[in-house]
């Protein structure tokens, strides 16, 4: 029997898949599927900021300034007008499923101002939350923000939010960042126990008939995960905190070459809408085949096994392997026009 236990923020968990947040974990039932699936833990949808504030007089002040910083909370998302969760329908919902289930529940905050963080990242910590992921997307929509400006400000938000609460906070980063491990490290500086590689950017579309800019939103493919698969393997071994891989995961292989790269655990959400949460036990079913294949008797036995600081050749993570690859790509083309 493969030992298929990892940790993730401090927390033992019983398999490396866990269910990232998805409005599918909206209701009882679903989370209840999930741990019978196999899923290890469960972020809940994210809580909005937006959402409290429908009725402040400062929301538009607010959207403004949430729009040159966290993108995914604000107009590459529905209208606000379609938000079903409220505070307390939020905070009911996760006193709910900690009952419902013996798996953790994590929390998922995206907010805009540094108060409303810290608010309600206590109002989670209260009613059970066992961490706390902060979903941040940070972005430069003014050529008068910097890229000092929007890590100074991320920091500071993740700085007031570990303070404010005793439970494990993750950061949810994206991957426009400049210098992800100076990034990472500053991050772990500032109280954060895991940092989540990468959130997605979900990018309008034009509408050239209306001509209008619509949100659209469109279901993760393996080929995302390339990028969060490079990063886990570089930071992997030269930080003190967890990393987990979202963002690509479908299969077992998936599953491997996120915890092969460095990671703790595979978040996986879009694959579930694909092909339903029972997706999860069929995943872990053909990761355990794999193992068992190869006489492996945990899962932990092959962390890390491909991060950069383990493989003997790292040029495939350097800039030296750019031009290896494009002349490589260039003969094979050569080759086959004979």
């Amino acid at each position: 029997m493969i030992d298929f236990s990892t940790q993730y923020l401090g927390l033992k968990l019983k398999g490396p898949i866990v269910v990232s947040s998805t409005p599918l974990s909206e209701t009882v039932d679903n989370i209840h599927r999930m741990e019978d699936a196999g899923a290890s833990a469960i972020v809940l949808t994210s809580l909005f900021e937006e959402q409290l504030d429908l009725e402040s007089k400062a929301l538009d002040d607010d959207l403004s300034r949430g729009t040159e910083s966290f993108a995914e909370s604000l107009g590459y998302l529905p209208d606000l007008d379609d938000y079903r969760m409220t505070q307390d329908v939020y905070l009911n919902h996760l006193r709910r499923a900690k009952q419902a289930v013996h798996i953790p529940i994590l929390a998922s905050l995206n907010g805009a101002t540094t108060g409303g963080w810290i608010r309600y990242a206590k109002d989670m910590e209260q009613a059970g939350a066992d961490a706390i992921e902060l979903n941040t997307y940070a972005l430069a929509t003014s050529g008068k923000q910097t890229a000092f400006s929007l890590e100074s400000q991320l920091l500071e938000l993740v700085a007031a939010v570990t303070m404010a609460v005793k439970v494990p906070v993750s950061v949810k980063l994206s991957q426009s960042f400049t210098s992800v491990p100076n990034l990472v490290s500053r991050l772990e500086g500032a109280g954060a126990k895991g940092v989540v590689l990468f959130n997605r950017f979900y990018q309008p579309d034009f509408d050239i008939e209306a001509l209008e800019v619509r949100p659209t939103l469109h279901f993760s493919t393996p080929s995302e995960l390339l990028p969060r698969l490079h990063w886990a393997a570089v930071l992997y071994g030269h930080i003190n905190i967890d990393l987990a891989v979202s963002g690509g995961i479908h299969s077992a292989e998936d599953v491997l070459k996120a915890i092969m790269a460095g990671a703790g655990i595979a978040m996986m959400a879009s694959a579930l809408h694909i092909h339903g949460i029972e997706h999860i036990g069929r995943v872990l079913a053909d990761v355990e085949y794999w193992l068992e294949k190869r006489e492996y008797q945990s899962l932990w036995e092959t962390r890390g096994c491909l991060s950069r600081r383990s493989v003997p050749d790292t040029s495939p993570f350097d800039r030296g392997n750019y031009i290896k690859t494009l002349s490589s790509y260039s003969l094979r083309q050569t080759v086959a026009a004979f």
